[in-house]
């Protein structure tokens, strides 16, 4: 009985996943609309699972703000950010990552920059459509880079802010349908971030770090001008 127990659990972790992955699949290429209502029972027959995996992949989704919770009467697809929204949430980030990055620099080792060298290495051979399914390794690639800095800022209140703020920004960016719109311009700011991480120069890093997330802004915005 003892040896089975790391397996059951192992099976329950992947079927969560599966679910999380199936439902972000849904959510972001469109198949719900905003401000709908989220059946559980009705995703869990059409998945051909039990309720339970299903409020564990909401109860994530939910600090991603694709979804809300609603008191007694489950969760709603979030609705779509305004663009004055989307400038406060990149405020924001404006306020936390700058600082990670600056103070991820100060104490950098090339092991650290070997793993966000990797990040760009796989956000340049990802492709970029416009379907979860084309741009999942973009996304999760862009997420890690953002991650890492943030984590090896070594500040967990910073750290707790910054996840905080969790996918919010791709958020309305794929919920638009648009997928990756501005990867040649991306790539090329986390480049500029990891410079000034290898030349150890902290300043430059938190400069480069302003300068993409300004970058992200004004792109993004664009982008919900031309959706509207």
């Amino acid at each position: 009985m003892t040896e089975n127990r790391p397996r059951r659990t192992l099976n329950r972790q992947v079927l969560a996943d599966h679910v999380y992955e199936e439902l972000m699949a849904s959510l972001i290429d469109g198949r719900f609309e905003a401000g709908a209502s989220i059946s559980i029972d009705g995703i869990a027959r059409e998945l051909d699972v039990s309720p339970t995996p299903v409020r564990e992949a909401l109860a994530r989704l939910e600090h991603t703000g694709m979804v809300a919770r609603v008191a007694l009467r489950g969760y709603k697809v979030a609705p779509l950010f305004t663009a004055h929204e989307l400038e406060q949430l990149v405020e924001a980030r404006l306020v936390i990552e700058p600082v990670n990055a600056e103070k991820a620099c100060s104490h950098s080792t090339p092991e650290f920059q070997k793993q966000l060298e990797q990040t760009i290495e796989a956000l340049r051979s990802s492709p970029t459509g416009s379907s979860y399914a084309e741009f999942r390794d973009y996304w999760k690639a862009d997420e890690d880079f953002h991650r890492l800095i943030a984590e090896h800022a070594d500040n967990p209140f910073i750290l707790n802010a910054f996840n905080t703020l969790g996918g919010q920004v791709q958020r309305f960016r794929f919920f638009a349908g648009l997928g990756v719109t501005d990867a040649e311009n991306a790539i090329a700011e986390h480049q500029r971030i990891l410079d000034a991480f290898v030349a150890g120069d902290p300043a430059a890093a938190r400069a480069a770090m302003e300068d993409h997330l300004n970058g992200v802004k004004q792109r993004s915005i664009e982008d919900s001008v031309g959706t509207a």
